[in-house]
């Protein structure tokens, strides 16, 4: 009966690898033809080097990027432009087109983490010293309430409680994290908010007044990258997807990121998670001095006795007998008249 059932088993193994061979799958060395790459404005100024560095390696990918605040961006995808992937500024857009069965859920990986800054144009005068006195100023630049760092800076106005003195300002109100900058280091608005890498991408025109304060924003700014469904992709352009997607996630695509400010979330995630160990360690001085107060508390009072002993018995070697001599200190403990109730073994122990 064993025979026959592995028979059979060994048949349909058979069949399925004759079936598998007749189709394969392109693979990422196949990469070639159009790439779509949908990503948040704020990560345009990376991406040059990016593709520069990725095409040594796939020559044959043409990599279309598609730069815009993330809001839009899903709208398009949703309206059905051709995307391969999409690299978003915040999870909530990323989400929804999973929840749509537009992007891949199993690929969507947060890859990176910025932070929300206050800026103004350089050396511009304002009496703004950070986002608590921000009505202080006459005008203010915001990305519009569908761009993420727009619904970031209006998430830090509520939890600040201004949220109602904010909207009584003359604010001018940007598509996206780009017209905001642009805004701002014109000259055309006394202050803005944005992004610490869209800051830092253009620091001599413009000056960071302060980061949003602690605990004003509860949700981080995590950009998710993840694959999109792309009905019109050859096998060699899903491959190119694929190898796109994995080559953001490698050292040398963070490096052009890092540039600009942007912490890989691994590392992020990594770096807190010693600096908590760090702040828990107490220095081993401390911890060495309070293991020898704790061993003399012990021995306080205690009495002692020595004893040559081995757990086994064996014969005498080199002139050093290693037999049993456990007997003596089970002839101390028999003795309950000592009143001792613990035991502190301490010695050196010497296998041979």
């Amino acid at each position: 009966m064993k025979k026959k059932i592995l028979t059979v088993m060994l048949a349909g193994v058979m069949a399925a690898g004759m079936s598998a061979g007749s189709v394969q799958a392109a693979t990422t060395e196949d990469a070639s033809g159009d790439l779509y790459v949908f990503i948040a404005a704020s990560l345009a100024n990376a991406m040059d080097e990016i593709q520069k560095d990725f095409n040594e390696e796939y020559p044959d990918v043409n990599i279309l990027f598609n730069a815009d605040s993330s809001g839009t961006l899903q709208t398009q995808i949703e309206e059905g432009s051709r995307c391969d992937i999409f690299f978003s500024a915040a999870t909530k857009q990323m989400d929804a087109l999973v929840d749509e069965e537009l992007a891949k859920k199993d690929s969507v990986v947060d890859l990176l983490e910025n932070k929300v800054v206050l800026i103004k144009p350089k050396d511009g005068e304002t009496k703004v010293t950070g986002f608590e006195n921000i009505t202080d100023a006459k005008n203010i630049a915001l990305a519009g309430e569908d761009v993420p760092v727009g619904q970031y800076s209006r998430e830090i106005f509520k939890n600040l409680g201004i949220e109602d003195d904010v909207n009584k300002m003359e604010i001018n109100e940007g598509k996206n994290v780009t017209d905001v900058l642009a805004s701002v280091s014109e000259g055309s608005n006394e202050i803005g908010i944005v992004y610490a890498t869209d800051a830092t991408s253009v620091a001599d025109k413009v000056d960071v007044i302060a980061e949003a304060p602690e605990g004003s924003l509860e949700t981080p700014v995590l950009y998710p990258v993840g694959l999109t469904v792309d009905a019109e992709a050859s096998d060699e352009e899903a491959a190119a997807a694929d190898a796109f997607l994995e080559y953001l996630q490698t050292d040398d695509a963070m490096k052009y990121l890092k540039s600009m400010g942007l912490p890989h979330i691994k590392q992020m995630i990594r770096k807190k998670k010693l600096q908590k160990m760090q702040r828990k360690t107490k220095p081993k001085k401390q911890i060495l001095q309070k293991k020898l107060n704790n061993y003399r508390l012990h021995i306080k009072g205690a009495a002692y006795m020595s004893a040559p002993f081995c757990t086994y018995k064996r014969k005498e070697k080199n002139g050093i007998f290693t037999g049993n001599k456990l007997e003596s200190i089970v002839d101390f403990f028999k003795d309950r008249s000592s009143g001792y109730d613990n035991c502190l073994f301490s010695g050196n122990f010497l296998c041979t």
